[in-house]
């Protein structure tokens, strides 16, 4: 298997455990979201945990995703390749951000559990705004920046060929919809967690499922399989070789 062959294996795996990392992520975190007197019951931390470590997992992998397509990408725009990169790290730490806020509210809980007696009204107050600290990070994470990512990646394939241009295209659709989607609910139009918000992040979610899929199935595609430019002029310049044959002594 060929180290771009690889690249591709290792990206689309990366992908589809961002998608069931997401996923798991937001179900288990459930009762701390939805339920406002959380912080004043028995709790159900265990779950959180586990959401939280999902979501762990899922900047993990957006990171792992931009890193291992950097090395193909940047032989089509460096600076794109680039800005990709810079685009998924930022779009994990908005993630970290907003798992940092959900276990907060989890120290709250134990903490007012440990020392009885407080201001109920006070602490459901905190934990709401612990919370709607999380759905902010949600809505910026992977929502606004996760559009402008999938926007440049998409772009990408489509002048590249990397992949076929109507899944490229789907990317292109995602990316707006979604952010579009996002602009609505910061104007309070509609919820995130909505028909609406589900229905304007379905593209995305079908583009990354579609991409991980077909470069688990076929790799990329054009481009892709020639070597690196850089490193072609490097050798093709190299006052010890003449059309690819080493004039070294031997």
């Amino acid at each position: 298997m060929g180290s771009t062959r690889k690249t591709a294996v290792v990206t689309g795996v990366l992908f589809l455990v961002t998608e069931v990392a997401a996923i798991c992520g937001l179900a288990l975190y459930g009762p701390v979201l939805h339920d406002a007197g959380y912080v004043l019951g028995p709790g159900a931390d265990t779950r959180v945990f586990l959401g939280a470590l999902s979501e762990f997992v899922l900047a993990l992998a957006v990171i792992g995703t931009g890193v291992a397509l950097y090395p193909v990408v940047k032989r089509q725009n460096e600076g794109a390749a680039l800005g990709y990169v810079c685009g998924r790290l930022l779009e994990a730490a908005v993630i970290l951000v907003g798992i940092i806020s959900v276990l907060s509210v989890v120290t709250l809980r134990r903490e007012s559990a440990a020392a009885p007696g407080g201001d109920a009204a006070s602490l459901v107050t905190a934990a709401d705004t612990l919370v709607a600290f999380h759905d902010w990070t949600f809505l910026f994470g992977p929502n606004f920046v996760l559009g402008a990512n999938t926007l440049v990646l998409a772009g990408l394939m489509y002048r590249s060929r990397l992949v076929p241009r109507p899944l490229a295209v789907l990317g292109l659709v995602g990316s707006t919809l979604i952010c579009a989607s996002a602009t609505a609910v910061l104007f309070g139009l509609y919820e995130q967690v909505s028909v609406a918000g589900s229905l304007a992040a379905l593209p995305v979610f079908a583009w990354e499922v579609g991409l991980a899929v077909r470069l688990l199935a076929k790799g990329f595609t054009g481009p892709a399989q020639l070597p690196d430019p850089n490193t072609a002029e490097k050798w093709a310049a190299s006052p010890e070789t003449v059309g690819g044959h080493s004039l070294a002594p031997r």
